[in-house]
């Protein structure tokens, strides 16, 4: 079985701007919902063998914060194609990984993660920002990843719904 973790990044500050779209930090929400979501996923015993992030400076910062919480500690894989990714980019990337390799978690942007997480599961959900789904497959290998797969949403945890820690 594969585990895929889909993760849209912590909520970004629009104070300045003069900052492009790509290069928008996380505001103080997101640079506390990120480390939460990491320590969530620690909680619940999911340490992924793989991390993929877009480049984008506020998936960047998300990625970090949630692999040092979670007890991530491998290389994070910062992908220009994951910024603004479409369903099937996400599909190719996740497409390209080894067989070893059995829980992921790529953090990118709406609305190509809604899309993947409803196209996977045939279930409309909105991910928030931070917000993690936990989707599972009966897959032998990566290579098996394609626009027919169809796993199962296992759990979707939004940050504002958690509890206060």
């Amino acid at each position: 079985m594969k585990t895929l973790l889909l993760m849209r990044h912590a909520k970004s500050s629009w104070d300045d701007s003069t900052v492009s779209d790509h290069d928008r930090p996380l505001n103080a929400r997101g640079k506390t919902a990120a480390p939460r979501m990491g320590r969530l996923m620690a909680d619940e015993g999911l340490l992924p063998d793989r991390v993929f992030s877009s480049t984008a400076e506020r998936a960047r910062a998300t990625a970090v914060e949630v692999a040092r919480h979670c007890g991530y500690r491998g290389e994070i894989e910062y992908r220009t194609e994951l910024y603004l990714a479409s369903p099937a980019m996400y599909r190719e990337v996740l497409s390209e990984l080894p067989h070893d390799c059995q829980t992921v978690l790529v953090i990118g942007h709406n609305p190509g993660l809604e899309d993947l997480l409803a196209q996977l599961t045939g279930d409309e959900e909105h991910l928030s920002t931070a917000a993690l789904a936990r989707v599972t497959f009966e897959l032998p290998t990566w290579s098996d990843f394609t626009s027919h797969t169809r796993g199962k949403l296992l759990n979707l945890w939004r940050p504002k719904e958690l509890d206060p820690e």
